[in-house]
């Protein structure tokens, strides 16, 4: 078991765990946008494990990311920034604003240290988010490597599947210029026929438009920036197969291994277990270390994963690197452990090699 959330944010939890989950999470970031770049920030400012590494051309400062999904808005870059991160991927950003599921769509299983989520891609739109992103103020930091900044690109819920492309198009369009790298994400399960992308065909067709659109924005621009996707936890062995051929065809530079599960083995019989949406936390551990050893093994060596899926503890982001990973995102962690969760981390894979 990992140990229990310590400092300050030990007392909060307490507190916070009374909520209901999603008005607990929005107070968090509200407040956390309150006080970033203030003298407030102190409260959760650590200082960043150096741990430098190279990964799809990009220079991270350490090896743990903040995962996206807590931060929708890009509102709170620059506290999170303060928390140690190497990096920090925000979003998922859609085209144009959307409320997501209806409420309650948020649940703690704290026995099994896990969320369930149905949010929904609910989200400010892309102006709204690209005008945050801009006025975040992380890269003026000076005197060591700046943190890096992804942004995560979705389609909204009344798109048609069929017209997919032309909302992660419009969105890539939007955040190009201020992405360190943009993920591309067509794992969420609360988006109906999202997953559907990871098929074959539909992949291809996608990932292509993307190669091709981001060819344009680099030659316009004189910029390339990396394109990631995410993926789900839920594949079986010749889907990951299939995922790894078409990441290599169409030239991506990375992937993010995984997404929230639907599967509930490991919750039965638990408060909230039967909820709809997506799994996190640490019931999603194994499931993530195999799709990233599969991944490792059909794309070699060289090729960038992230891992992200049930990391609580710094033993917990061994295992990911153990797997094939090259990098770590956190997020249920965060909610379980507080931010000296990222120092945890950060130092326990520094230590591993």
């Amino acid at each position: 078991m990992p140990a229990p959330a310590t400092g300050l944010y030990g007392l909060a939890r307490p507190f916070l765990f009374r909520m209901d989950a999603e008005a607990a999470h929005e107070l968090t970031l509200a407040q956390l946008a309150r006080t970033q770049n203030t003298p407030l920030a102190a409260l959760y400012t650590a200082k960043r494990v150096e741990d430098p590494i190279e990964l799809a051309g990009l220079r991270l400062p350490n090896r743990v990311g903040l995962a996206a999904g807590l931060d929708k808005n890009a509102r709170c870059i620059d506290a999170f920034a303060a928390m140690g991160f190497g990096f920090v991927e925000v979003g998922t950003v859609t085209p144009r604003a959307q409320p997501g599921n209806v409420r309650p769509r948020m649940f703690r299983l704290p026995a099994a240290e896990a969320l369930i989520n149905r949010l929904g891609f609910n989200n400010e739109g892309l102006d709204s988010f690209v005008t945050n992103v801009k006025r975040a103020r992380f890269r003026q930091r000076r005197g060591s490597l700046p943190m890096l900044l992804g942004l995560n690109i979705g389609k909204n819920a009344s798109t048609p599947i069929e017209r997919a492309a032309d909302d992660y198009l419009a969105c890539l369009d939007g955040v190009y210029a201020h992405a360190d790298y943009v993920t591309v994400n067509i794992s969420s399960p609360n988006t109906a026929n999202l997953r559907s992308l990871q098929s074959d065909e539909a992949l291809d067709a996608l990932l292509g438009a993307m190669a091709d659109r981001r060819a344009q924005l680099h030659e316009r621009t004189g910029k390339r920036t990396p394109i990631f996707l995410k993926i789900a936890p839920d594949l079986e062995d010749a889907q990951v197969a299939v995922i790894a051929g078409a990441l290599r065809r169409q030239g991506m530079d990375g992937v993010i291994a995984t997404n929230t599960t639907l599967a509930r083995d490991a919750v039965q019989g638990l408060p909230h277990g039967q909820e709809a949406g997506g799994l996190s936390g640490a019931p999603v551990r194994d499931a993530s270390n195999r799709v990233i050893r599969q991944l490792r093994e059909a794309l070699g060596a060289d090729f960038p994963i992230i891992g992200v899926g049930g990391i609580l503890s710094g033993a917990d982001a061994q295992a990911k690197i153990a797997a094939g990973a090259d990098a770590v995102q956190i997020y249920t962690g965060l909610i379980y452990r507080g931010p000296g969760l990222v120092t945890e981390v950060a130092k326990a894979l520094r230590r591993a090699h």
